[in-house]
């Protein structure tokens, strides 16, 4: 690939100062292949003061698809000896769909697995048993992979059987990352999402018995029936904008304390009790978990009013939704302070989690500058996932400090 820069000498009747010629060149970085001719059709502005000119009309329809164009929203570039005004305005949308169109099937499958979204897995199984481990000092390795692998097939049904249920419902029809759409096959689709499930449940359960906790198994069965109102019918509770404190619940306070109950079973306790540093741990790992879904809304504002799905950002609207991201990063850290000051998480997970701020500073700032870009603003989730996974793994790691540094650390009991 190589870049190629084009400098006019005009525009049209007037000539281009070199302030002009700078702005238009930053506006025009065409990346082409280098085999290809790339060549102007005609073009022609009107002169006048405030007229705009499309730039991608620049450039030959045989060519588009080819080209990759980063160029602002609106230029102004002031003309020598004329004293007018040109525009220039870019049609990211057309623009975005000709590229959109030309994804391969290898990058739309990968998309569709969503190899990201599983740290919603890891993250609550991994505090769950260092919350354990902060209690008794044991960890069984065995029962932490069962555990994941079990975690992961339920994640897998949760992202296909949502692919069906959004088929049937018109909410996917553009999406080509659809793995209905992807595979063309609702049915074979539908199986495969409850076949995880079967599979995944019984993980769970087995884990639960050999574990001989079966309070565990009323956590987990909340937190899969959570997954299940959010988006399958009769409930489709996310059409109605319950899906962030639905998430929430489900993996926070269910699915994390019910990982620290089977990890903790272990111990020669008869009664394994639900403490403090579970609740508050759970509180941040859920808080964590429902940004990355409300972030996901952004891109998909006007898919989902034409279904008539009223997430939270259809409901407030993308400006408000980026305050919304700003107050709930700022609300994460403030409550990880308020639980080290009421000792409920021991100080390392304090000063570990605090060096994600940076991060959070990072999701706050993209959202901010970019909640009105539909094609940069996709990210969004994928960088509230970072956040996630870092915050998880620097409590995590804290928690397990902390037993390290002080074996006689104990959290005040909520239930025995």
């Amino acid at each position: 690939m190589t870049t190629s820069r084009v400098r006019p000498a005009s525009i049209g009747k007037f000539p281009v100062s070199e302030l002009s010629i700078k702005a238009y060149q930053s506006m025009n970085t065409v990346k082409l292949d280098s085999r290809e001719t790339c060549y102007f059709a005609q073009m022609s502005c009107v002169g006048s003061k405030g007229s705009t000119c499309n730039v991608e009309g620049l450039f030959h329809r045989r060519y588009r698809r080819r080209l990759v164009v980063k160029r602002r929203h609106w230029c102004r570039h002031v003309l020598d000896g004329a004293g007018a005004e040109v525009s220039f305005s870019s049609s990211e949308e057309e623009v975005g769909e000709d590229i959109e169109g030309d994804i391969p099937k290898g990058v739309l499958i990968w998309r569709a697995i969503k190899l990201p979204m599983y740290s919603v897995a890891l993250v609550p199984l991994t505090v769950g048993s260092a919350v354990a481990y902060l209690q008794t000092g044991l960890f069984s390795s065995r029962c932490y992979f069962v555990l994941l692998a079990s975690s992961v097939l339920v994640i897998t049904w949760l992202n296909l059987s949502n692919d069906v249920y959004d088929f049937d419902t018109g909410a996917d029809k553009n999406k080509k990352e659809s793995v209905v759409n992807l595979f063309g096959s609702r049915t074979g689709v539908f199986i495969a999402a409850y076949l995880c499930l079967a599979l995944g449940f019984m993980g769970l359960t087995w884990a639960a018995v050999e574990a001989g906790n079966m309070r565990s198994m009323l956590f987990l069965i909340s937190a899969i029936i959570c997954g299940y109102i959010y988006q399958c019918p009769p409930f489709r509770l996310s059409y109605q904008g319950l899906g962030e404190p639905l998430c929430f619940a489900a993996f926070g306070p269910f699915a994390t304390t019910a990982f620290y109950l089977l990890q903790g079973s272990a111990s020669v306790m008869n009664h394994f009790p639900l403490t403090g540093t579970v609740l508050s741990a759970s509180i941040l790992v859920g808080f964590t978990t429902a940004l990355i879904l409300f972030c996901s809304h952004f891109h998909q504002v006007e898919g989902d009013k034409e279904v008539g799905k009223f997430s939270p950002l259809v409901r407030l609207g993308t400006r408000r939704g980026a305050v919304v991201v700003k107050m709930a990063v700022i609300t994460l850290y403030a409550l990880l302070l308020a639980f080290g000051l009421i000792r409920a998480l021991p100080l390392p997970c304090i000063l570990l989690c605090s060096l994600t701020l940076p991060m959070g500073n990072l999701v706050v700032r993209f959202v901010q500058d970019n909640h009105m870009d539909k094609q940069k603003i996709f990210m969004a989730k994928y960088f509230c996932v970072r956040l996630h996974a870092l915050f998880g793994a620097a409590l995590a790691l804290g928690l397990v400090l902390a037993r390290m540094g002080d074996r006689t650390y104990l959290s005040w009991p909520i239930f025995h």
